[in-house]
């Protein structure tokens, strides 16, 4: 139990709350590690049947990483600055795969902000998942609005979405609803936000060994709400599969130019805004993680693209522009499309560690 994460145990449940409000529950490695102790105590303790996974605030599940500890440590001088960040990422991504390994049920409750990291400690894997979404889920993997790329094994799960659905939300970024998340399989069941008191007290109450059924039915009485909630995704499907099929962003973007349908001009200008080194790089790491054979390879993967990420500078420079200065005018470098070269690409992904020393090494 930490400051920001409240920990307790309810009909052989163990149950984590998220308790950083006015952060949008944004984690910091002391919370990354609260939840490492509290899921390694349960994972063997045969008298926790399942995990609840919840936050304190009715805006935010998690939206993601503590994105200002990354810029004040990423600009520190490297004795300050740089052990920490290493940490940061080392113990997040062992979490992640904690999580998606984890051997019991899993419930993540992503009311309100789903982001970034918030998704890493929702998409559990399948012996595992319980993700339920509701009318308030705002749900994305922007990192490439803050020069990074969908990280916390996103190029697992989002590789795992049907046709080109995780790529379009890798590369733009964008916010999706509860509809769109149970359409590209990122969530499991739909529960009103006005229900969860009550589907807790169910989960307090009622059988520990079968909280998946207990959810269930639970959200078997519950629907979708009709337009214009309805899935954006479903709807775009076919545009989707048309654009984001080409393997770099400039064919995608040319695709996107020579539809004048709103949904396709939208997305280009979208795309506009982001950093272009880093949509050319996050396509490239959807493409390959298709490729790995477990999360495990997928997280070390990124584990090396993080560090750099960070070397090369343009997270920090993104993070500037949202959060520290906030004047929304990142100076992305380069600065446009056909500035970005192969071998920048490709030097994202080049080993920064020899094998036996990576920190992620011992991830099975």
């Amino acid at each position: 139990m930490t400051e920001h994460v409240h920990i307790s145990i309810e009909n052989r449940i163990g149950c984590i709350t998220l308790d950083r409000p006015k952060a949008l529950n944004s984690l910091s490695l002391q919370m990354i590690r609260a939840l490492t102790d509290a899921l390694l105590a349960w994972r063997d303790n045969a008298d926790i049947s399942a995990v609840l996974m919840r936050s304190s605030s009715e805006k935010a599940f998690c939206a993601g990483g503590d994105i200002r500890f990354f810029y004040d440590v990423g600009t520190a001088t490297p004795r300050e600055g740089s052990a920490l960040l290493e940490d940061f990422f080392t113990e997040e991504y062992a979490l992640n795969h904690l999580i998606h390994h984890y051997p019991k049920p899993y419930i993540a409750l992503m009311d309100g902000v789903v982001m970034g990291g918030g998704m890493g400690i929702a998409q559990a894997g399948p012996d595992a998942r319980v993700r339920i979404v509701t009318d308030r889920t705002k749900m994305a993997m922007p990192e490439v609005n803050i020069g990074l790329f969908p990280d916390v094994g996103g190029g697992y799960f989002l590789s795992h979405c049907p046709g080109q659905i995780g790529t379009y939300l890798g590369v733009t970024g964008e916010i999706i609803t509860a509809a769109d998340a149970l359409y590209a399989g990122l969530a499991d069941f739909f529960v009103p936000s006005a229900q969860l008191p009550l589907l807790i007290e169910r989960l307090h109450t009622g059988p520990a060994h079968d909280v998946r059924t207990t959810v269930q039915q639970f959200a078997a009485g519950f629907s979708i709400p009709a337009a214009p909630e309805a899935s954006m995704l479903a709807v775009n499907r076919a545009a989707i599969e048309r654009h984001f099929a080409s393997d770099t962003i400039a064919a995608i973007s040319a695709s996107l130019a020579q539809d004048d349908a709103p949904f396709a001009q939208k997305t280009l200008a979208v795309m506009q805004k982001r950093s272009p080194l880093m949509m050319c790089v996050t396509l490239e790491q959807i493409r390959r993680s298709a490729a790995l054979n477990s999360v495990a390879d997928c997280l070390r993967m990124e584990r090396t693209m993080v560090r750099h990420c960070f070397e090369h500078g343009e997270v920090i420079e993104g993070v500037r522009a949202l959060v520290v200065d906030k004047d929304n005018a990142p100076q992305w470098n380069p600065a446009t499309l056909t500035e970005v070269t192969p071998d920048m690409i490709a030097g994202f992904f080049r080993p920064a560690w020899p094998l036996h020393a990576h920190p992620l090494k011992d991830l099975k």
